[in-house]
């Protein structure tokens, strides 16, 4: 049987104009998935590259948008378990598709949410906090007494990822691009908050670590910030490469590695560290278990009706958001 939703879709690549609210048929979810009645959804940067066309391998077109939700389940297809009719659920991944009112998705990429939590609050957490658990606790094990730098501190992975940072004890190094940002990085338990249009923050950073430079840079920026991080690593330090809000990086001469001081660059993905259902859950259960002890919160939420996706784009483009983006149906 086959009733009717509605969502945004989009047919070619560009702007936010190119996002079009529209009906769309809602069928039964096939066997392997549930289908879900949203409640919250995530904006991401990701959403962004998706809809421009330039994140590794385009989107194949007409397409929907959105990879992160909170929802009840309102159907479950055949073969699936441990899911019943009214369960919350979250979800990061599977195929784009979270601006819409309701939704087919993997029931492998279904979390129960623990009854304590606000549905807004996971939106504004899950795909940003299981990204910044994967970054400090499995791409990079981050321990007590190492130093960091992380680019756009203020932002909702910045937000999440200076909280959880600070609760390991880590040395939290962040550069933002005012003031005001400045502020809300330090609220997050940011260490050194370098605000980068008053200065060059690689000469702050060797400043800040004593010439000695940092264990890991976190980077999604991209152009503006990829050389001089590679400057700001101590020896044998890493660069985490893991965005490019401000274009795609340079070239990299992989032999300039060794002169540096036998550095270490890596471009993962969320994809790769949740693919096996194991490892998601785990992951999920780390992050749910530190928003419950307290030790990360969303940091400062920004709603939007659902309709009005296009200005939520728009907003997160100009870099005018703090925090995290979250669509209310």
């Amino acid at each position: 049987m086959t009733a009717e939703t509605e969502a945004f879709r989009f047919s070619e690549f560009g702007a936010p104009a190119v996002l079009k609210w529209q009906a769309q048929a809602l069928p039964d979810p096939a066997p392997g998935e549930i289908q879900i009645r949203h409640l919250a959804i995530g904006v991401n940067y990701i959403d962004v590259y998706h809809r421009r066309g330039v994140f590794a391998a385009p989107l194949a077109l007409p397409s929907g948008l959105g990879v992160e939700g909170v929802g009840l389940v309102t159907a479950v297809g055949d073969g699936v378990s441990g899911f019943a009719l009214g369960q919350r659920v979250a979800y990061v991944g599977g195929p784009p598709g979270a601006y819409a009112k309701d939704r087919n998705l993997p029931a492998a990429r279904a979390l129960i949410v623990p009854e304590g939590l606000d549905s807004i609050e996971v939106a504004a957490l899950v795909f940003k906090g299981l990204t910044v658990e994967y970054l400090i606790h499995r791409c990079v094990p981050i321990a007590r007494g190492d130093t960091v730098l992380l680019h756009a501190a203020a932002g909702g992975v910045g937000s999440i990822a200076c909280q959880w940072l600070h609760r390991i004890g880590a040395t939290v190094i962040g550069t933002v691009g005012s003031t005001e940002k400045a502020e809300i990085a330090r609220a997050n338990g940011c260490d050194h908050a370098v605000v980068y249009t008053e200065g060059d923050f690689q000469a702050r950073i060797a400043e800040i670590t004593g010439g000695k430079g940092v264990d890991v840079v976190y980077d999604s920026v991209g152009a503006d910030t990829f050389t001089k991080s590679l400057e700001c690593l101590r020896p044998r330090g890493t660069l985490v490469s893991f965005g490019e809000s401000s274009g795609a990086i340079p070239s990299l001469n992989v032999a300039s590695l060794g002169a540096k001081g036998s550095l270490y660059v890596t471009r993962p993905s969320i994809a790769h560290y949740t693919a096996k259902r194991s490892e998601y859950e785990a992951a999920a259960k780390n992050l749910f278990a530190a928003i419950e002890a307290g030790v990360v919160r969303a940091p400062h939420v920004t709603t939007y009706p659902l309709s009005d996706a296009l200005r939520a784009h728009e907003e997160l483009e100009a870099r005018r958001t703090t925090g995290s983006v979250v669509l209310v149906p």
